[in-house]
């Protein structure tokens, strides 16, 4: 079992940044690939960023690409969102979750297996 925990939500001018962290508990969590969804009001979830175990393989949404960074520390069980040039439309819930398979790097929710309970990002124009 992996407890993910997501900090580092907030308010933010557009054009600011944010880092989100993911504290992750449990056993393997190092082995785990790694991504981060959002999900907006009356909006469905979707896809930012993951990154994979093997070998730190990323890959990004098409709308977060060149502004988002996804890291990860396994010595600190963590993973980070570096967020910079934020506009009003990042605006959402924003999930971390692990995946089981240490290689994907999976843009498709279902095909991970942990969830966080999700940090608020708001970003005023």
């Amino acid at each position: 079992q992996v407890r993910l925990v997501e900090s580092g939500g907030g308010l933010v001018q557009a054009g600011g940044s944010l880092r989100l962290s993911c504290a992750a508990s449990g056993r393997s969590f190092s082995s785990y690939s790694m991504g981060w969804f959002r999900q907006a009001p009356g909006k469905e979830r979707t896809f930012v960023a993951a990154i994979n175990w093997s070998s730190g393989t990323t890959r990004y949404g098409d709308s977060v690409k060149g502004r988002f960074s996804i890291s990860r520390d396994n010595a600190k069980n963590t993973v980070y969102l570096q967020m910079n040039s934020l506009k009003p439309e990042d605006t959402a819930v924003y999930y971390c979750a692990a995946d089981t398979d240490p290689i994907r790097t999976s843009t498709r929710g279902s095909e991970y297996d942990y969830w966080g309970q999700g940090t608020q990002v708001t970003v005023s124009a």
